[in-house]
């Protein structure tokens, strides 16, 4: 452990991956615990977290589960409070719920866009409210939000994600509000712009759609959980104690760099 992390608490949520191999959220409370946080890990499935709280602390790290749908605001206050109370404060929140529905503004259900503006955006919403003022109460935080480069660039080609789309432009702007209100309380917002990395999320692709997703990348190779984890580390942090308000891509260069024609 480099404990870059000391001494702090972190909450994650959707901490625990969906199927096998190792998610987003999975990679970052790994990498905080190395780094010497106290980790909340938050889930609708106990066991799922309970497997990696177990894994967790066979490396020498320190967990806990929280089990809930962040989707409910009193699910939220218990979470943050409940952080409190296991470790005595909360200094960092990994925002990293979501979820994605097909479906083209012609074609998407009122019902999926529905649940997807909930999954991603709204919760992010509940859990951040939940969690400031414990933030406050201990003199500052770092709140990371977790986007797709579906929220900042027009994907040709797809089934159509305008549901998802729309929720993680969302976090964008529910980044700069947080960063900008919360400034002079030495509380920092950021968000991790995500690219086509391989988790058990985009599984159900197959190889041949995990070969596509690496080729349409400009360094054509695969990123991976912990390519993510480790730019969260970062963020969470006070190796970036300067940082706010920044849209951070991990995303081997797809959202700067483009093909010239030939």
């Amino acid at each position: 452990m480099a404990d870059r992390l000391k001494g702090k608490v972190a909450v994650v949520t959707g901490a625990a991956p969906r199927g096998e191999g190792v998610g987003n959220g999975m990679a970052t409370a790994i990498l905080f615990a190395r780094e010497g946080a106290k980790v909340v890990l938050v889930n609708r499935s106990a066991e799922r977290a309970e497997k990696l709280a177990r894994q967790i602390r066979d490396e020498g790290g320190e967990a806990s589960v929280f089990a809930g749908d962040v989707a409910n605001e009193d699910v939220c206050e218990a979470m943050a409070q409940f952080a409190v109370s296991q470790y005595g404060r909360l200094d960092i929140l990994h925002n990293n719920v979501g979820i994605g529905a097909p479906g083209s503004a012609e074609t998407v259900t009122l019902a999926d866009w529905n649940r997807v503006i909930e999954a991603n955006l709204t919760t992010t919403m509940l859990c951040t409210r939940a969690c400031l003022p414990r933030m406050k109460q201990g003199g500052g935080g770092s709140v990371i939000m977790v986007s797709s480069i579906a929220g900042a660039l027009g994907l040709m080609g797809s089934t159509g994600a305008v549901a998802y789309s729309t929720a993680k432009a969302g976090l964008h702007g529910f980044t700069h509000s947080v960063a900008a209100d919360y400034a002079t309380q030495n509380i920092r917002a950021n968000c991790i712009i995500v690219g086509s990395v391989h988790t058990p999320m985009v599984g159900h692709m197959g190889a041949e759609g995990r070969e596509r997703r690496r080729k349409m990348v400009p360094m054509q190779t695969e990123g991976t959980a912990w390519d993510v984890a480790h730019g969260a580390v970062y963020l969470a942090s006070d190796e970036s104690r300067w940082v706010t308000g920044v849209l951070l891509p991990i995303e081997g260069g797809l959202i700067a760099l483009r093909a010239w024609p030939r």
